[in-house]
């Protein structure tokens, strides 16, 4: 990872803050926002590409392969949010003494890996 990347992750971080009171929000930077947003509306385009190859009776392995495909990708979307939550409101939360986010990320982390 290159200083002036990390330099900025740190500031982010620094102006973060992932609950207020009550409230929980995320607080990705603009530049990991877009990245996923762009990821999912891939993602997006690929799922309307396989709900055509079903209409169109496209092979079933072709149709198993583009699926895979999804779910790789999804996969790489859910593994950046999980580094970032990690990186920024897991570490906060344990700072400021709330112990509780262990035990929420490991229901996460049980549906993700299921």
């Amino acid at each position: 990872m290159a200083h002036q990347e990390l330099d900025e992750q740190v500031e982010t971080l620094e102006q973060a803050s992932c609950h207020t009171g009550s409230e929980r929000k995320s607080h990705h930077s603009d530049k990991t926002k877009s990245n996923m947003v762009s990821r999912l509306n891939r993602i997006e385009g690929q799922i309307r590409g396989v709900k055509g190859m079903i209409e169109k009776d496209t092979y079933c392995d072709d149709v198993l392969n583009q699926i895979a495909a999804i779910q790789s990708a999804l996969n790489s979307v859910g593994k950046l949010l999980l580094e970032n939550h990690l990186n920024s409101c897991v570490i906060e939360r344990i700072q400021e003494g709330d112990n509780d986010v262990i035990r929420e990320l490991m229901v996460t982390m049980n549906k993700l890996i299921k």
